[in-house]
């Protein structure tokens, strides 16, 4: 009988060290791509309609985390930001106005610094309407708008208007799902 039990322990250890061995690789891969998605990019699923026809509700989008770190956002940049009114919230808009900028929307459309040529909002899904402002950006903070203007919880609803800086998380680049729009988003 004792015969038996030597020659069970080297398989036991075998089988241990195997199982270890994918442990440690799972646990390696998981530790990767938890500091990928904290640090490198974000995946975010469309909650609402408020993007319509650039990006739809249900679409899952890859964003960079990186986009920010050496520049600004730009105007018309998608970006994907804590709400301002409840920070444990995730939103995705277009960047409309930019620091130091005064924004106005007259007859739905929207106009920078007092111009008399409106922004260009050819990616809008149908035509805007409504007057809202003027909204003066302070410093550090950026005016947010849907691309479904008349159906989008953004800037000119919020009770605090702007989104800073620092609360943007990234910068949407890359749609993967549904497959039939898998891209580049713009």
């Amino acid at each position: 009988m004792s015969g038996k039990k030597g020659k069970h322990e080297p398989e036991k250890e075998g089988v241990l060290a195997t199982i270890w061995d994918y442990a440690k690789t799972f646990l390696i891969i998981f530790l990767v791509v938890f500091a990928l998605n904290k640090l490198v990019y974000i995946n975010a699923v469309i909650p609402s309609e408020s993007m319509q026809t650039t990006i739809m509700k249900g679409d899952r989008i890859i964003g960079s985390r990186l986009a920010y770190k050496s520049k600004d956002p730009q105007r018309f940049d998608i970006v994907i930001f804590k709400y301002p009114d409840d920070p444990s919230k995730i939103f995705i808009k277009r960047v409309i106005g930019l620091p130091g900028e005064t924004v106005e929307v007259k007859d739905g459309k929207v106009y920078i610094d007092g111009s008399e040529k409106p922004l260009d909002d050819s990616f809008c899904n149908e035509v805007p309407i409504g007057d809202f402002g003027p909204y003066e950006v302070p410093q550090n903070c950026y005016f947010m708008m849907g691309d479904n203007r008349n159906n989008s919880l953004d800037s000119r609803y919020w009770k605090n208007h702007f989104v800073e800086k620092d609360a943007i998380l990234a910068k949407a680049v890359f749609r993967y799902w549904p497959f039939s729009e898998i891209g580049k988003v713009e």
